[in-house]
């Protein structure tokens, strides 16, 4: 047999733009298949290396040229490291940092000797996402001695600073411009063979859901009467379920909790978050809120059929592309869904758990992803108030389970 294949890959691209994710991504997945994979964080490297507070934004200013020193020598130590491992055992080394300057990269060519190098770049010009991401961000320890606003403000000076040295990579003789929002590549260029290039790509293009559970919100009081839209409160009965779903979760770490705006799903997570202060981050999002039904908001669907029964007619007749006046229907509500499932998987990073609460309809759409149901038979997908479900979409693991709780 001969040697291993050896690869080099240098992550790219501004800070709070997903390269620490898809890092852990590839390194996770490729170890299954006994390919040694090493992270090679210049973040790390700067915490071990400078016990002081490194967080400020005049660290990462490039006419600060003391910083500049401190941050070259962080960087040669990555790249050292990085080197040793490949000239040992490893089979890939990643070097996780923004690589956005043309200097930076030229020197991990000069440097890495003869190992290929293949640059992944990371972009997501979403301004909500951004915020999204740099407020997680702001959370991190080495933020901890500032207000809140003014962490913020320092990463987002700290963007500023990196996208004032950002050179394109489009002279690079192997590089991946990847949407790391949609899992999308939108640029690439390989020449010749690149060991393992294959198995990354597909990776790239993948989703990558460890464990979420997908939750519809409990009894609510228009469920009593049988009445569409609105945003009415859970029933003393649905509490309680929202109480039963905490006790089911204790011992199960949930990082990130998802729901709608709407109260009832925001009720049912109540409980979950009152007893996981300060462990659990909730984002409320407007994607994940029911089927607008327009015109027909508070109506019972007898007084839909009573008042418009054309109308209810047509509902009946192609209940996937039925539209409500005024509102919207589930073929034209996919692509938010979409949407809020991309910010989600996004925002949790590399967690092991997420929880989504959503609603009848609205989970309905983020199943069929799951269960590649025709899309006539979406709006009769089986959703309980009583049971969850775990899904496990990875590519080792394919995992579909609903469960009582």
């Amino acid at each position: 047999m001969g040697r291993p294949a050896k690869l080099c890959i240098a992550m790219v691209g501004l800070p709070a733009m997903g390269k620490s994710t898809i890092a852990s991504k590839i390194k996770e997945n490729l170890e299954k298949d006994d390919i040694k994979v090493g992270i090679f964080n210049n973040g790390d490297v700067r915490r071990r290396m400078i016990p002081g507070n490194t967080s400020h934004a005049g660290f990462y200013d490039p006419d600060n040229a003391q910083a500049v020193g401190l941050r070259e020598r962080i960087a040669a130590v990555s790249i050292a490291e990085a080197k040793a491992f490949l000239s040992a055992e490893g089979h890939i080394a990643i070097l996780d940092a923004t690589n956005v300057s043309r200097k930076r990269r030229e020197t991990l060519r000069q440097n890495l000797g003869n190992y290929p190098i293949l640059f992944v770049e990371c972009v997501n010009d979403d301004p909500e996402i951004l915020a999204l991401s740099v407020a997680r961000k702001a959370r991190l320890p080495e933020f901890a001695h500032l207000p809140e606003a003014e962490a913020k403000k320092s990463f987002f000076t700290r963007i500023g600073y990196y996208r004032h040295i950002t050179d394109p990579l489009d002279d690079e003789p192997n590089f991946v411009r990847l949407d790391s929002l949609n899992n999308r590549i939108i640029a690439e260029r390989v020449r010749g063979e690149l060991p393992y290039y294959g198995r990354i790509r597909d990776l790239l293009m993948s989703d990558w859901i460890k464990n979420l559970f997908l939750v519809r919100h409990a009894e609510s009081e228009y469920n009593l009467e049988n009445r569409v839209g609105g945003d009415s409160g859970l029933t003393e009965k649905g509490r309680k379920m929202a109480w039963a779903l905490s006790r089911h979760f204790i011992g199960t770490p949930l990082p990130y909790v998802f729901t709608s705006t709407l109260t009832r799903t925001r009720e049912m997570a109540e409980p979950l978050l009152e007893t996981r202060k300060g462990q659990t981050v909730h984002h409320a999002f407007a994607e994940f809120d029911e089927i607008n039904v327009g015109e027909c908001d508070g109506q019972s669907y007898a007084e839909m059929e009573e008042a418009r029964p054309e109308l209810f007619a047509a509902r009946g007749r192609n209940k996937y592309n039925f539209v409500y006046p005024g509102g919207e229907g589930y073929a034209t509500m996919a692509g938010r869904v979409y949407r809020g499932v991309k910010k989600a998987i996004y925002l949790s990073g590399n967690s092991e758990y997420i929880m989504i609460i959503g609603h009848q309809a609205v989970n309905r759409m983020i199943l069929s992803d799951f269960l590649f149901r025709r899309a006539e038979d979406v709006p009769y997908i089986f959703i309980p108030q009583d049971k969850y479900f775990h899904i496990v979409s990875t590519q080792s693991k394919k995992l579909f389970e609903l469960r009582k709780f």
